[in-house]
Parts: C-alpha cells; structure tokens; sequence
C-alpha cells in the first residue's frame, strides 16, 4: 500500500458539493492499493502514519507524530498512486489493485484508523472527490507498505 502523506493546518474532501470528511492540523493522506496487498499491509501503513515524526517539537525539529500530537487524519483514496509511469505519455494502471479488492482494503484501513486514532476521516472510495488542503511546510512524504511475498 501506499501512502503519500501531506501534514496540512487544515484539508476536506468533498463529493457532489457535499464535505465528507474535514480536519484540523494534521496529516492528509492519498493511500493508494496495489495488487497484491492484503491487510497486513493496511495495517503496517497505519502503523507508520500513526508514528511517523512529522510534526515540530518545541525546538522546531521533526520529532512528534499523530501519536503524539492527537492531530487529525484524513484518509483519501487515490487509486492512480500506484500507476506505472515508465514509459510512454499514458499511465497503466495494472500495478494497481482490482476496484473491489483496492476498496475492501481502504475500508479496512480506514476502520483500524477509526478504532487506533481520533479525529479521523475518509474520502470516498470511486467518487470523484475535489481535495483541498493546505499543506504545512510544505511537508510531504511516500511511504509504502510493500505487499508480502
């Protein structure tokens, strides 16, 4: 899985003008599936996105995560992130995990996400969503949580 992680003063996702999900300072995430992923996957992502040190300390420096700063996340699912852009002037989307599959597993990172953090909230899988955000730092970062052999 991947996640390509945003730290934001503030971002919302809407879909057909409606918000759907809305936070604070905290950490915007575009999570991308990819075949082969499975729930041990959804979970190491969590994992990461909740200890991940992006945010400052008291003296300036990288060093406090969602864990510890209580902050928000907003989940965004974005199936072009796992796109094979090596050749040509189209994307192939065939790294990417079937639409049914790519869902359950959002929805499984989502609901861990839920049970593990609070304030969270999710886009909407296969809605065309409009992302807005303001990205603090700009700070930006890809990680992924590699499918198991």
């Amino acid at each position: 899985m991947i996640g390509l992680l945003q730290r934001v003063s503030e971002a919302s996702v809407r879909v057909g003008g409606e918000t759907v999900g809305a936070i604070g300072p905290g950490l915007l995430v575009l999570v991308g599936v990819q075949r082969g992923d499975d729930e041990r996957a959804a979970a190491r992502l969590l994992e990461r996105l909740l200890g991940y040190r992006v945010f400052p300390d008291a003296a300036g420096r990288m060093n406090l995560s969602l864990a510890d700063t209580g902050h928000g996340l907003l989940l965004v699912p974005q199936f072009t992130l796992a796109a094979d852009t090596r050749k040509g002037t189209r994307a192939s989307f065939t790294p990417a995990a079937p639409p049914a599959e790519a869902e359950r597993l959002f929805t499984v990172l989502a609901e861990r996400a839920h049970a593990a953090h609070a304030p969270v909230a999710a886009g909407r899988f296969g809605a065309d969503m409009q992302v807005s955000l303001v990205n603090d730092g700009p700070v930006t970062f890809w990680l992924e949580a590699p499918p198991r052999p």
